[in-house]
């Protein structure tokens, strides 16, 4: 596990699964060679070449709050595509460990609610999906919720009933807008493209700085090819504008850029390299 301190803030990230792709086949854009040729992010890369992508949780904590951000993929459920079909894994003990027991998370931040970023919102109980993090509030965008509560068919359905639905009729989530604050150190930051609602977090603390990806990007290699959109981004196009917009603001600046689906090292700061960019572990 890998931790940060931001201020006051702490922020760790626990992951539950990771694997690797052909970054030519999750970036269709773009081809073997130059994925290949963003050397400086080989410490991100399989020994075969792939890309790694990870799937894991950001525990933040603060002086008085215990912040989940995205919930991974969960336990027990049905999945058709995407991965995470009725997984058995330990996170649960491996939060707990952290001191983010099932009670003591007091908030559940969705950067979005695609299957791997809302799993543990819910947990299986006497064949019941039931709150995982049952004195927890859940916040995500209501543009975001809107729009998934729409795609009932498929997969999407089976997400948003098993992962979303529950934690809603139990009364526990906040729908808000894209720039929603948190708490003093904490804020949504609108980042639409990949979902309608998407959003990153952003964290400010003693004058220190953090910004939760999210799923702006997958890979750190779309921060030299901010053009490179993923073959799951909803609207390439928007994704594309956002990303290049968080970029150029980052570029440079004491802002920590943590990557939600970054494996390690995870983190670092944005700086020049060429016509683009890079990030500085």
């Amino acid at each position: 596990m890998l931790s940060w301190t931001i201020g006051e803030i702490t922020v760790t990230a626990v992951v539950e699964g990771e694997f690797a792709f052909p970054g030519e086949a999750f970036f269709p854009g773009a081809t073997k060679a130059e994925v290949d040729a963003v050397g400086w992010a080989a410490p991100f890369r399989a020994e075969n070449g792939d890309l790694k992508l990870a799937i894991q949780a950001l525990l933040v904590k603060t002086p008085t709050r215990r912040i989940l951000v995205d919930a991974c993929m969960g336990n027990d459920k049905t999945r058709g595509r995407g991965g995470g079909h009725m997984l058995k894994t330990d996170l649960l003990d491996r939060l707990e460990a952290q001191g983010f027991g099932r009670d003591d998370v007091d908030t559940v931040l969705c950067t979005h609610l695609h299957v791997d970023h809302v799993g543990w919102n819910t947990m299986l109980v006497d064949g019941v999906w039931v709150p995982t993090f049952r004195k927890a509030r859940y916040v995500m965008g209501r543009t975001e919720f809107e729009f998934w509560r729409g795609r009932a068919e498929g997969d999407d359905g089976q997400i948003f009933a098993d992962s979303v639905q529950p934690v809603f009729d139990a009364g526990l989530v906040d729908l808000v807008e894209p720039d929603h604050v948190i708490c003093d150190e904490i804020r949504f930051v609108p980042t639409h493209g990949h979902t309608p609602g998407h959003v990153s977090v952003a964290i400010q603390s003693d004058g220190q700085r953090a910004l939760i990806t999210g799923d702006i990007m997958h890979s750190p290699v779309q921060i030299a090819r901010p053009d490179w959109g993923a073959f799951v981004d909803e609207d390439s196009a928007a994704a594309e504008v956002t990303r290049k917009r968080v970029l150029a603001e980052s570029v440079d600046q004491p802002v920590l850029i943590i990557g939600t689906h970054f494996p390690a090292p995870t983190a670092g700061h944005i700086v020049r390299e060429g016509a683009a960019y890079r990030l500085k572990s």
